[in-house]
C-alpha cells in the first residue's frame, strides 16, 4: 500500500513535489487556500489584460526540464519556452542605455558598445570568478540538503575558500574586478534576486549573473503563470488530488512528537504519513505547529536571526501602447524587460532595509518593467505591464518594515512611480487604462507570506545560508519546501528544493 503525503500549498514548490512524489508511487493530495493554483506565480486578469503577478522570468530552465523529465512527457512535449534575443535593456542614472543580449556570447561587445571600451573585458573577467564559485558550491549549496558538513568540507580546501570568500559581500567583490561604477550597479541588482543588500550580501550571489548569462533568460509564451498550471496538471495526470479553498489550520502532532496529518478550517482532519509544507516558514513553526512540536522553539529562534527579505511595490499597468494614445511622444520601441536605475542605489537599499532612519518608501526607486510582446495577454495595440519597484516589507508596528495600509500610501506611492518612469523617459501616464496596485502588505494577504517578504528571508551576511530553513524540519515526517526555506527564492531553486523534499521523502513503500 503506497504512504499518503499531503502538501499543504500549490504554489510551484509545492506542485513539483507532488508531481515528483506521485511519480515516485505516494498518494498525494494538495491543499491549498486559495481558489487557484501558484501561489506567488499568480495571475489576475483585468478587462482583458492578463498579468503575471508574481514572476516574469525563468532561469536555469534545464530545472524544469528536469521536473517533466523525470515525471513522464518532457517539457518540450507540455510548454513551450522561448529565450530572449534581449535579456533586459538597463538605464542608468547618466542616461546611459544598455540593451544585455540573451546570449552570453555577445556580452562582452554590448558593454563595450554601450559603456565605453574595456567593460567586456572587466565583465568577463568577474564572470569568470563567477564561474569558479558556482563549480565549487552548486552542488554541496543547491542540488542538496545543506548542513554543517558542507562548510567543514569547503573550509578543507583552502583555494575553494579563498575562490568563494565568504567574507567578502558581493558589493567588495564587485569593486575586485569592476571600474566602472554602472557595472557595479548592474551586478547589485543581482543582490535584489534574493530580496538581499548588496552591501551585506555574500559573494557567492555572482552565480546569480553567471547563471543568468550562461543559460539565458526565458518566456513562456501565455505567461509564465503557465508554469503553475502545466505542474499542476502533470501531478494530476500521475494521481494526485488538488483541493482548492481547503485552509489548513494546524499540523497535526503525535504524542512521539512525528507529524500525522493535517487540521483543516471545518475541523476536519486529513490523516499523513508524510508532510510537505509549501507555505513560508515562518507561518510553518509560527502558527501550524503547537509549541510542544520537536524543534519548533529553536526553529522560530533561528528564523528571528534573519533578515526578512524586501517586498515590492507592484502596479498592474494596462497601457494604450497604440501611436497617437495619450498626449506625450510615441511609446517606440519597449522591450520584454527593461530596469530603469535609482539615481542614489544606495538610499534605495537603505530606504527599504530600514537603515539610517526608518523604514520607509523609497523617494525615487529603481524600477523594473515587464512588458511582454505577447498578444495571448492583451487585445491589439495594448500592453499588460508589471512594474516593480524594491519597498520594505509590511510591518504595522515599523520596527522590520512599514505599515502599507495607511491612509492612501499606496495608491499615491504607485503615482511617484509613474512619475519617475516618465523622468526617465518612459512616461505611459497618459495611457494608462487600467491600473491596479499592490503593496506589501496586499502580498502578504494574498500569499499568507508574513511581510509580503518576497524570498522569505534575504542573504543579508555571511551566515544567511545556514540561517535559512532546511528541507527536513525536525519534526519526523515534516518537510519544508519553496523559497523560504533551503536553497532560496525564485524558480530555479524553488524546483530545486521540490527535488531535494522528494529525494528526502524517497519512494513509496510496497
Amino acid at each position: 500500500m503506497s504512504s499518503h503525503v499531503v502538501v499543504v500549498g500549490a504554489g510551484v514548490g509545492g506542485l513539483a513535489a507532488a508531481a515528483r512524489l506521485a511519480a515516485a508511487g505516494h498518494r498525494v493530495t494538495v491543499l491549498e487556500q486559495a481558489a487557484e493554483v501558484g501561489g506567488k506565480l499568480g495571475t489576475l486578469d483585468v478587462d482583458g489584460h492578463l498579468f503575471d503577478t508574481g514572476p516574469s522570468l525563468l532561469t536555469l530552465p534545464h530545472h524544469l526540464e528536469d521536473v517533466f523529465a523525470a515525471t513522464g512527457a518532457p517539457l518540450a512535449d507540455v510548454l513551450p519556452l522561448e529565450r530572449l534575443a534581449v535579456a533586459c535593456r538597463y538605464r542608468f542614472p547618466d542616461g546611459t542605455v544598455l540593451d544585455l543580449p540573451g546570449d552570453v556570447a555577445d556580452v562582452p561587445d554590448a558593454l563595450d558598445a554601450a559603456l565605453g571600451p574595456g567593460r567586456g573585458a572587466q565583465w568577463t573577467a568577474f564572470l569568470r570568478r563567477a564561474e569558479r564559485i558556482w563549480d565549487i558550491t552548486a552542488d554541496p549549496f543547491l542540488h542538496s540538503p545543506i548542513g554543517v558538513g558542507d562548510m567543514v568540507r569547503l573550509s578543507r580546501r583552502l583555494d575553494h575558500v579563498a575562490a568563494v570568500a565568504p567574507w567578502r559581500s558581493l558589493r567588495s567583490l564587485g569593486r575586485a574586478h569592476l571600474r566602472d561604477p554602472r557595472l557595479l550597479m548592474l551586478l547589485d541588482r543581482y543582490a535584489t534576486y534574493t530580496g538581499s543588500d548588496p552591501r551585506r550580501a555574500p559573494a557567492a550571489l555572482a552565480t546569480v549573473p553567471y547563471a543568468e548569462q550562461r543559460w539565458g533568460s526565458w518566456y513562456v509564451p501565455g505567461g509564465l503563470h503557465r508554469i503553475a498550471e502545466a505542474l499542476r496538471d502533470r501531478a494530476l495526470a500521475l494521481g494526485a488530488e488538488v483541493r482548492l479553498g481547503t485552509e489548513v489550520v494546524s499540523l497535526v502532532v503525535s504524542p512521539a512528537g512525528a507529524v500525522t496529518g493535517v487540521e483543516l478550517g471545518d475541523g476536519s482532519v486529513v490523516a499523513a504519513d508524510a508532510v510537505v509544507a509549501n507555505a513560508d516558514a515562518t507561518q510553518v513553526y509560527g502558527r501550524l505547529l503547537a509549541d510542544t512540536a520537536p524543534g519548533r522553539r529553536r526553529a522560530v529562534a533561528q528564523l528571528r536571526r534573519t533578515t526578512p527579505s524586501l517586498s515590492g511595490h507592484v502596479s498592474l499597468v494596462a497601457v494604450d501602447e497604440s501611436a497617437g494614445a495619450g498626449s506625450g511622444d510615441p511609446l517606440g520601441d519597449v522591450p520584454h524587460h527593461q530596469v530603469l536605475f535609482a539615481e542614489d542605489y544606495d538610499e534605495e537599499f537603505d530606504a527599504v532595509f530600514g537603515r539610517r532612519g526608518p523604514h520607509r518608501p523609497v523617494a525615487r526607486p529603481t524600477v523594473y518593467v515587464s512588458a511582454p510582446r505577447d498578444p495571448a495577454l492583451a487585445p491589439p495595440g495594448h500592453g499588460a505591464w508589471f512594474v516593480l519597484v524594491n519597498a520594505p516589507r509590511h510591518d504595522p508596528s515599523g520596527r522590520q518594515g512599514l505599515d502599507w495600509d495607511q491612509g492612501d500610501l499606496v495608491s499615491s506611492y504607485g503615482d511617484v512611480v509613474l512619475d519617475v518612469l516618465a523622468s526617465r523617459g518612459l512616461d505611459v501616464r497618459g495611457r494608462v487604462r487600467h491600473r491596479v496596485v499592490r503593496s506589501p502588505a496586499d502580498l502578504e494577504r494574498l500569499t499568507l507570506t508574513p511581510g509580503g517578504s518576497i524570498y522569505g528571508s534575504s542573504s543579508n551576511g555571511a551566515t544567511a545560508a545556514f540561517l535559512r530553513p532546511a528541507n527536513r524540519s525536525p519534526v519526523p515526517g515534516l518537510f519544508l519546501v519553496g523559497g523560504s526555506s533551503h536553497p532560496g527564492g525564485g524558480l530555479p531553486l524553488v524546483l530545486l528544493s521540490a527535488r531535494i523534499v522528494s529525494d528526502l521523502v524517497g519512494p513509496a513503500r510496497a
